[in-house]
């Protein structure tokens, strides 16, 4: 793992837990996995913070990845697009 990938989701936790309480185990998978669909598409911050901001607008009882969510949640995705700097 890379040492830039491990200071990302350290800090996807720590975005995660500030702004939502602790980040589980769960959250951390999911974001990961929305991080890994999302890789070349925009910085890793940028990807980090969007994918952090869309697994804390989700329910606690989602069942579906992030990346399956957005696409039925647009004003979601537009807030997080915006609130990570994604362009």
């Amino acid at each position: 793992m890379k040492v830039s990938t491990a200071v990302l989701i350290i800090v996807g936790c720590a975005l995660t837990w500030a702004s939502a309480g602790a980040a589980t185990t769960d959250d951390v998978k999911w974001i990961n996995q929305c991080v890994s669909d999302n890789k070349g598409d925009a910085s890793e911050q940028v990807v980090l913070k969007y994918c952090t901001c869309m697994n804390n607008k989700m329910s606690e009882n989602e069942t579906r990845s992030i990346t399956q969510w957005e696409k039925s949640h647009p004003v979601e995705r537009a807030a997080c697009d915006k609130e990570a700097g994604w362009k």
